[in-house]
């Protein structure tokens, strides 16, 4: 008999390792040297998410380069120089209602440009419901950003970065739930190209940095999501499908370098605070945000989803 119970555990945890292993079921390398617009939307606008930047967004910011193995990245280039109403373009781009995860593990693999002072590259994830419910109330993930204030007042700017998430049953005048942690990494983090890994299941979203050098590294974010779904509770916003963001923004109240107001319909090159954006090449150049992939796995949680555009 103590056999066959042995037998029987042994064949049970079996059963769950290969339950909790991860599997690749979507990817973007942008091997293509074009933009998989059946995936990804390229923004044309200077809406900014009301976080009182200072740039367009346009397609036109949008590029590939070959990097040091010869593969493909996408390039999301922010320029300074009037484009329409602002004093810089860049590029944002999103899978709103053409790719979206439920539960799972997200890897993107990014190099980030010199932040200081001004600039502000992130990867996250939104609500799909967005349009219906409006923000905090469809929820926010931020896997990785960088350009924070503080990074710069304390001289860690390119080893300062962080994972946030938002929530909320409305703005609130800014008093919105929302939970941040700050890391400081002790490489620069804006040499290279670096692994972000987000790991979110129905019980927590963790989040990691270069897991694939160190399989073992503590998770720079985590917050538990599992409740009973109760109003400004995260458990009422982590558990529906989000889409996935890339941006390099310029400026903000993230760096300390925001815009006249959130609503300004015309920024100038004069304004004080862009003057202090000394990120961007003065000579009309670009600094360069490159994507070299982006990957979904999943494991078979009860409850995830991947939903994506054909």
């Amino acid at each position: 008999m103590k056999k066959v119970l042995t037998g029987i555990c042994l064949m049970m945890s079996i059963t769950l390792a290969q339950a909790q292993e991860y599997k690749l079921v979507w990817e973007d390398n942008f091997d293509s040297q074009a933009l998989n617009t059946k995936i990804w939307t390229a923004e044309n606008n200077a809406k900014g998410g009301g976080n009182a930047e200072m740039q367009y967004y346009t397609p036109k910011n949008i590029s590939f380069e070959k990097h040091e193995n010869g593969e493909s990245t996408l390039v999301l280039n922010a320029t300074k120089g009037r484009y329409k109403n602002r004093p810089a373009s860049s590029a944002r781009i999103n899978t709103r209602g053409k790719l979206t995860i439920k539960y799972g593990k997200v890897e993107v693999r990014v190099h980030v440009p010199k932040t200081a002072n001004g600039l502000w590259p992130a990867f996250w994830m939104m609500g799909d419901d967005y349009a219906e419910v409006g923000w905090p109330r469809c929820g926010e993930i931020d896997i990785v950003e960088m350009g924070n204030v503080n990074g710069i007042k304390n001289g860690t700017q390119d080893r300062y970065f962080n994972g946030a998430c938002h929530w909320g049953e409305s703005f609130n005048g800014g008093k919105y739930p929302n939970f941040g942690m700050d890391a400081t990494s002790p490489y620069s983090m804006q040499e290279g190209f670096h692994l972000f890994t987000l790991i979110w299941t129905p019980d927590s979203i963790n989040m990691y940095l270069d897991k694939d050098k160190y399989p073992d590294a503590k998770p720079y974010f985590k917050l538990g999501i599992k409740g009973d779904g109760s109003a400004n509770h995260p458990s009422r916003y982590f558990h529906k499908p989000f889409h996935l963001i890339a941006n390099l923004a310029v400026g903000g109240h993230f760096t300390g370098l925001g815009s006249p107001s959130k609503k300004a319909l015309w920024v100038s090159a004069r304004n004080k605070n862009f003057r202090q954006i000394t990120a961007l090449p003065q000579d009309g150049s670009p600094a360069k945000m490159y994507i070299d992939y982006v990957r979904i796995y999943q494991n078979g949680t009860p409850g995830e989803e991947l939903n994506v555009n054909h």
